[in-house]
C-alpha cells in the first residue's frame, strides 16, 4: 500500500534549520545514508540510540509504502584517534595493543555491533559497505578533486584546500560556522605541518613505515581520510544527489561538513537534500565517558552486570525508553527512567494482549479513525515518537475501559484498532513483546493465580482483613488487582 500518498511528512532539515515537507527526488523511492560505527571497540549506548532512531525512520518510510535503499557503512580504516589528521588509526592502535591483525579487530567488533543491534530489533540496512572495500572509489574521487583544483599533494599526502573551496562555495553551512571565525580561532601552522591552512583536511594520508593499514595510490602507499569514505560509498550506491543523510549530532562538524565539501568539489552540486541528526544520550544527567566511569554498555544493561542500575532491563524496554524522546532531543538514561519505561511497556503489552478477547457491541465510544490519524500526524511531524506513544496510551485507556465493560466498540473498529496499534508498536517503533517482566512470566502467573484464589476464598468466608491484606500488599509491590464480572485479573503498574 502506498500510504505516503495520503500523508504529508515534514522533516527537520539540519542544512536549513527548518521543518520541510518531505518530497523524495524520485517519487515512491528513498535513498538514505547513515554513518555507521568505527569498529575498534564494543558499540556504546549512544551509538545504539542513533542507529535505533534511524531504524525507526527507515521503518516508518517502509510502513508508508516507500521503496527504501538504506545504506549504513562500516568504518574499518582511516579513522584517526582525534577525529582529525593526527595520531594513529583507531583500529591499528587496538590491533597493536592486542597483538592481532587489524582485520581481527574489525571482525570482532563488527560481530558485536550486529549482535547488539539485533537484540534491540533493528532491521539490517539494504547495503552495509566498508571503507576498505572502497579504496579504489576513494582514490578516484581524490583525483577528481585534485583535477578541479580543490586539493593539493604534500609529501605523499593529499589535503583538501578549504580556503580555495570557500571562495566559490560555502564551507560551514551545515554546522553554521563561518570560515573566518574558524581561522581566527586556530593555531598557526608549524614548520612541520604539511597543510597550507589549519582548516584543510586529509583526503589521503601517507603511511609511515610503522603504519599497519596501507594501500598503494598515485601518491604512494597510504590510507584514505575518514571523511572521504562516506562520500565514496553514499554516492556509489545512492547517486550524486540523494534524499537523506543521517548520523549523530557530533558528526555535523567536521565529518558531515567535509562530506559536503568533497562532494561539491568533485561533482559541482550538493550531495544531499535532507540532513537529519540524532541527539546524544546522557547518563544520570552527565555526559557518558569511559574515563570518568559514567558509562554503560548495552550488554551491561541487558545482563544487569553493572554498578549503575538496580536491575537488568530487557532490550524491548530499553528500546521503548529510547522511543519516548524525540530523536533530536537529548535523552538522559537513569534507573528511575528505565523503571518508569518498564511499567509503561508492561501496560502497553498487557493492553495489546487483551485485544483479541475484547467483546464487541453495536456502537463505538472510541473514535478509532480520528485516533488513527492522530498517530500518523505525530509521525508525520518529524517522526515525533513521544507524541505517538501518548496516543498509543490513549488507546490503552480505552482498551481497558472496554475490557471492564465501561465502554463499547464495534467489531469493525476493534479490528482497525488492533491492526493500527500493532503496526505502530511492532512495525514502526520496532518494539517487541518480550513478556511483561524479566522474570519467568509463567511462574509469576502461577503465583498470582494462587493469591487470587486465596483472596477469593477469604472474601467468600467474609474474612475481609485477609482479603484486603493480599490486595494491599500486592499494590505495594506494584501489582494491581482488578475485579470484574469475569473474575479477577492483575496488572503490573
Amino acid at each position: 500500500m502506498q500510504l505516503y500518498k495520503d500523508q504529508t511528512l515534514r522533516v527537520h532539515n539540519s542544512l536549513t534549520g527548518k521543518k520541510e515537507i518531505f518530497q523524495p527526488i524520485n517519487e515512491g523511492h528513498i535513498g538514505m545514508y547513515v554513518c555507521g560505527p568505527t569498529v575498534y571497540s564494543n558499540v556504546h549506548l549512544g551509538n545504539c540510540r542513533t542507529f535505533m532512531s534511524f531504524d525507526m525512520i527507515f521503518r516508518y518510510f517502509k510502513h508508508l509504502g516507500f521503496k527504501v535503499r538504506y545504506v549504513r557503512n562500516i568504518t574499518d580504516a582511516g579513522h584517526l584517534e582525534n577525529d582529525a589528521d593526527d595520531g594513529e588509526d583507531k583500529i591499528a592502535k587496538k590491533a597493536k595493543l592486542e597483538q592481532i591483525e587489524p582485520m581481527e579487530v574489525v571482525q570482532r567488533y563488527t560481530v558485536d555491533f550486529h549482535n547488539t543491534l539485533q537484540q534491540f530489533n533493528l532491521l539490517p540496512p539494504s547495503i552495509e559497505p566498508t571503507a576498505t572495500g572502497h579504496i579504489i572509489e576513494q582514490i578516484e574521487i581524490i583525483k577528481e578533486i585534485l583535477e578541479k583544483g580543490y586539493a593539493y599533494e604534500a609529501n605523499g599526502s593529499v589535503y583538501f584546500d578549504v580556503i580555495k573551496f570557500n571562495k566559490d562555495h560555502e564551507y560551514g553551512k551545515l554546522s553554521g560556522r563561518k570560515l573566518e571565525d574558524m581561522i581566527a580561532n586556530t593555531r598557526d601552522l608549524t614548520a612541520q605541518d604539511e597543510k597550507r591552512n589549519p582548516q584543510d583536511f586529509a583526503l589521503w594520508k601517507k603511511a609511515e613505515p610503522q603504519h599497519i593499514m596501507r594501500w598503494p595510490s598515485p601518491w604512494g602507499d597510504g590510507f584514505p581520510g575518514w571523511h572521504l569514505e562516506c562520500t565514496a560509498m553514499s554516492t556509489k550506491y545512492l547517486g550524486e544527489t540523494f534524499d537523506i543523510h543521517g548520523g549523530g549530532m557530533d558528526l555535523k562538524f567536521p565529518h558531515h561538513e567535509c562530506e559536503i565539501a568533497q562532494a561539491e568539489a568533485s561533482t559541482g552540486h550538493s550531495p544531499v537534500k535532507y540532513w537529519l541528526h540524532a541527539n546524544m544520550l546522557t547518563l544520570n544527567g552527565k555526559k557518558m565517558s569511559k574515563s570518568t566511569g559514567n558509562n554503560i554498555y548495552p550488554y551491561e544493561i541487558i545482563s544487569g552486570d553493572n554498578n549503575i542500575l538496580s536491575k537488568a532491563y530487557s532490550p524491548a524496554v530499553v528500546r521503548f525508553f529510547m522511543m519516548q524522546a524525540h530523536y533530536t532531543s537529548i535523552l538522559d538514561l537513569s534507573d528511575d527512567a528505565l523503571q518508569a519505561s518498564e511499567k509503561g511497556y508492561n501496560r502497553l503489552m498487557e493492553a495489546m494482549g487483551s485485544l483479541d478477547a475484547l467483546k464487541t457491541g453495536s456502537t463505538s465510544e472510541f473514535d478509532v479513525a480520528v485516533w488513527k490519524q492522530k498517530c500518523y500526524d505525530a509521525m508525520n511531524d518529524d517522526f515525533n515518537t513521544p507524541i505517538l506513544i501518548a496516543h498509543l496510551f490513549d488507546a490503552v485507556k480505552h482498551i481497558n475501559l472496554i475490557k471492564e465493560g465501561k465502554e463499547s466498540i464495534t467489531e469493525t473498529d476493534k479490528t482497525e484498532l488492533e491492526n493500527t496499534i500493532k503496526a505502530f508498536v511492532y512495525d514502526v517503533l520496532g518494539i517487541e513483546n518480550q513478556s511483561l517482566v524479566k522474570d519467568d512470566s509463567n511462574a509469576l502467573n502461577g503465583v498470582m493465580e494462587l493469591l487470587i484464589q486465596l483472596r477469593n476464598e477469604a472474601r467468600a468466608n467474609k474474612d475481609f482483613a485477609t482479603s484486603d491484606k493480599i490486595r494491599d500488599e500486592l499494590t505495594a509491590l506494584g501489582i494491581q488487582l482488578k475485579d470484574g464480572k469475569d473474575g479477577t485479573t492483575f496488572s503490573l503498574n
